[in-house]
């Protein structure tokens, strides 16, 4: 795998918090980072984040997201306290966040948290990212969350995919539960992807790569499976949210976590394409987990794994 341009920076994290991609500009002194993980991890960001800037002589000056989950935007407040930096969001999440709508921005909606933050600017389909040097088209990416974008650099073959494109799939089609089409969404993008020119995928979670046809493969296979079974769908994003709260609290009673939850729509409605009760539901994703290994049970407590 060849080295990114010089200009760049890909920090991998975990499935708590997003990937970070730093662009260095050099004449300015600045960077911009984009994506800035969830809101427990927000202290690390900023550490890691000024051990970055220490290396290049830079400082951060610009924060873009993606989109607006909260494993994608949960560090945008403590950066902005830290660094000074402006906020850039995508343009049709404007209105939840300047009225910090938690429902609409699914914060309360997954039982998931984020501290309020207010954007200084928004990108659009169609706009023009400055990034490291670098000129990145912005694209429009529904599917997982139909206001979500992704950034391609034409001249580097590169492309910022958010959770539209991992190495092996990508995010849970986040309207199908609320009872909004995206699975076409999702099928959109696959195709757009394919059609850019794209050598290396710098994605949302996990490691960056270089075989796009495999990984489009994989996710043409999946997205398959999903259509073929929405109740498998439902399942899955049951179990993804629960452990994503487990990767948050690390241990919780589960009448805690159940408790937590008691208002997370999401959840709910994942619970309802099942055809299950919703405690009955949480419990089944909680069992299926410590029967992957994914989470363990001491006594009444859900632990991570």
């Amino acid at each position: 795998m060849k080295p990114l341009p010089a200009t760049l920076r890909f920090v991998e994290r975990d499935w708590l918090s997003s990937n970070q991609i730093v662009g260095i500009d050099a004449n300015a002194a600045t960077a911009t980072v984009v994506d800035t993980g969830y809101a427990r991890d927000a202290t690390f960001t900023v550490t890691l984040m000024r051990a970055l800037l220490a290396d290049t002589g830079t400082r951060l000056a610009h924060i873009v997201n993606t989109h607006l989950h909260s494993d994608h935007c949960g560090g945008n407040r403590a950066l902005a306290d830290a660094f000074a930096c402006t906020i850039t969001i995508p343009h049709a999440s404007a209105d939840e966040v300047a009225g910090w709508d938690e429902r609409r921005l699914s914060f309360a909606a997954t039982g998931q948290r984020c501290p309020r933050f207010v954007h200084d600017a928004t990108l659009r389909p169609g706009d023009t990212l400055r990034l490291g040097g670098l000129d990145w088209d912005v694209y429009a990416a529904p599917g997982h969350d139909p206001k979500s974008l992704l950034f391609h650099c034409e001249r580097e073959r590169l492309l910022i995919s958010a959770d539209a494109l991992w190495e092996n799939g990508f995010g849970v089609i986040f309207p199908e539960i609320e009872g909004e089409p995206g699975f076409d969404g999702q099928h959109e993008v696959l195709d757009l992807i394919e059609r850019l020119r794209v050598e290396r995928v710098l994605p949302g979670h996990g490691p960056m790569f270089d075989d796009v046809a495999a990984a489009l493969a994989r996710a043409r296979a999946k997205l398959a499976a999903m259509r073929a079974g929405p109740g498998r769908h439902a399942r899955h994003a049951l179990k993804v949210l629960v452990k994503f709260l487990l990767l948050d609290a690390r241990r919780i009673d589960e009448r805690a976590l159940h408790e937590r939850v008691r208002d997370a729509v999401v959840m709910r409605r994942a619970a309802a394409q099942i055809g299950m009760d919703y405690a009955d539901a949480l419990r089944w994703a909680a069992d299926s987990l410590v029967t992957q290994g994914l989470l363990r049970r001491e006594g009444n407590e859900l632990v991570d794994a």
